[in-house]
């Protein structure tokens, strides 16, 4: 599984609107083959920042940087954006899917 997360710093004037400017871009990420989990999330406290979580199968991250809608989200995201987002991209060989947290057993 290829695990990201990224931390988007939008413009105070699409902070309410960044998601739906940007929908086109998640739909498309969800529909690829490759895609496990493609989740936006606003910080409650500053409302000018999201976190992506983002996660695909092993393999398909190639696949994922190449489809046009990255490509275009290339061109397109900057304009919404304060600075340029941090990343966390790591592999986790043989991890398909989420496992269940020990330690909150329900």
């Amino acid at each position: 599984m290829i695990l990201i997360n990224v931390q988007f710093h939008v413009k105070p004037e699409y902070a309410d609107t960044f998601l739906e400017e940007i929908d086109w871009y998640t739909k498309a990420c969800q529909a690829e083959p490759g895609c496990i989990d493609f989740k936006w999330f606003r910080d409650p406290e500053d409302k000018q920042r999201f976190l992506l979580l983002e996660s695909y199968k092993d393999g398909t991250d190639v696949d994922h940087v190449n489809t046009e809608h990255f490509k275009r989200s290339c061109e397109e995201l900057p304009k919404y954006l304060v600075e340029t987002p941090d990343i966390i991209n790591t592999s986790i060989p043989g991890k398909t899917a989420w496992d269940k947290m020990a330690e909150f057993s329900v």
